[in-house]
This record gives C-alpha cells, structure tokens and sequence, in this order.
C-alpha cells in the first residue's frame, strides 16, 4: 500500500512540475540580439511601446531570411510587415511557424502569429490585431489601435494549439487569420479558436478597416521561423 502511494505521490509531484514549467510568468528581461536588424528586402518592423520607451529598437532584434523562410529571433515584442502585402475584402492570411527549440531564450512560453489589417504602421497612430499561438497549447488574439486591447484570455488553452513535447523541443503551428462577412476569425491548425464581429473591432481605439496590411507578430525573447505567408481569396 506504501508503495503504491509513494509512487501516485511521485507522479502528483511530477505532474505539478510539469504543468508549473509551462505555466509560470515570471518576468524576463528583453535580449539584445547580436547582429540585429531587418535583412530581409522590402520588410519593415516595429518594436512595441514599452521597449520603444527605453530605447529598443528593431536593430535589438533580428529578422533574417533563411532560404525561402522568413527568421525571426527577438529582443523586444515586434511586429514585421512588408508594405506591399495587402489584404482587402474576404481574405484569410496564413503560415507555418517552427520554435526549433521550445523556450530556448525564454523561462515561459511566448506566443508568435499572424497580423492582419494593418494600417499607418510603423507611426505612433497604427492599428492593427493579431492571432499567436504559444507552444504550451495556448493562444492570443489582441490588438493595437494604436493602444494595446485584449481580446481574448493571455492564457486561453485550446486543444487545437501544439504543444511542445518538452523545453528545447521542436513546436510547429499553422496560423491563419481570416476576415469572411462580418466575421473576423482566428485559424490554428485548421481549427477556429475564436470568432469576432466586424462591427466589435472596427471601432475608435481598434481597427480602422479590416482591409490593410499584414504580418507577422512575435513576443519578446522569442525565436522562430515562418514558411508559407500567404494571402488566399474565397
């Protein structure tokens, strides 16, 4: 009888270890990432308020091609686009994100995904909403407009959502974001997580249209690569 409550204690305690290691937040600090900047040709970033505040900049981070795949590592929380990717009408924006290595630069999860609805970006009046996921099983929908707005729970789970087997493990998601009638909904791995409506995000302190340009997001101290970005019409 020992025994066997020895062992379910055993197994409680690495339960809790392992749910403790994915869920924990503690604060970490913004890298520095050596050789930073935007390599890509034609692509633009920027960096979020609040590393905007203590003088980050793109340059802290890094966006790099890698053969036809686009190469993120941060530094600060960024936002990278191409002013000539524009979505208009009914659309759905999607694309493959790889984390090589789970939580590598990080202590937590931290999300990446697809930016859509872009408009005056890179200026201090831009508008724009995301979709990310989090190597966990989690994932954010939220927004600038040009101040930050949640919509949905930072640590909403979904069953949907890959996880990492482990840190330092690889994690793949395909991320889509698609504006279809009055509906705004997010796509991980081909599965709805979440649906808005149009007249709910284009609003004052929101979006301006939901016609705009789109891009790619990722999370501070984060490292991924993107494959596949791509605009499809109904």
């Amino acid at each position: 009888m020992r025994a066997v409550v020895r062992r379910c204690t055993v197994a409680a305690i690495a339960l809790f270890a392992s749910n403790l290691l994915y869920a924990q937040e503690s604060p970490d600090n913004n890298r520095k990432i050596a050789g930073g900047g935007i390599t890509v040709p034609g692509w633009q970033g920027k960096v979020d308020p609040n590393a905007e505040k203590t003088g980050e900049t793109v340059n802290d981070a890094k966006l790099s091609p890698e053969g036809n795949a686009l190469h993120a590592t941060t530094g600060p929380a960024i936002t990278y686009w191409n002013p000539k990717n524009v979505a208009k009408g009914e659309y759905t924006v999607s694309a493959t994100f790889t984390e090589p290595k789970f939580m590598n630069l990080n202590t937590h999860p931290h999300p990446y995904g697809i930016v859509i609805a872009g408009n005056d970006l890179g200026t201090g009046q831009q508008s724009y909403i995301y979709c990310a996921a989090y190597g966990n099983g989690n994932f954010i929908v939220r927004g600038f407009g040009p101040d930050a707005f949640q919509l949905n729970g930072r640590r909403e789970a979904s069953d949907a959502v890959h996880k990492a087997p482990g840190v330092g493990q690889s994690v793949t998601q395909e991320i889509a974001m698609q504006v279809k009638g009055d509906k705004v909904s997010c796509l991980i791995n081909g599965s709805v997580v979440k649906t808005f409506d149009k007249s709910e995000l284009v609003v004052p302190g929101k979006l301006k249209s939901t016609d705009g340009v789109y891009g790619i997001r990722f999370a501070h101290n984060t490292d991924a690569i993107v494959t596949d970005l791509k605009v499809t019409k109904p």
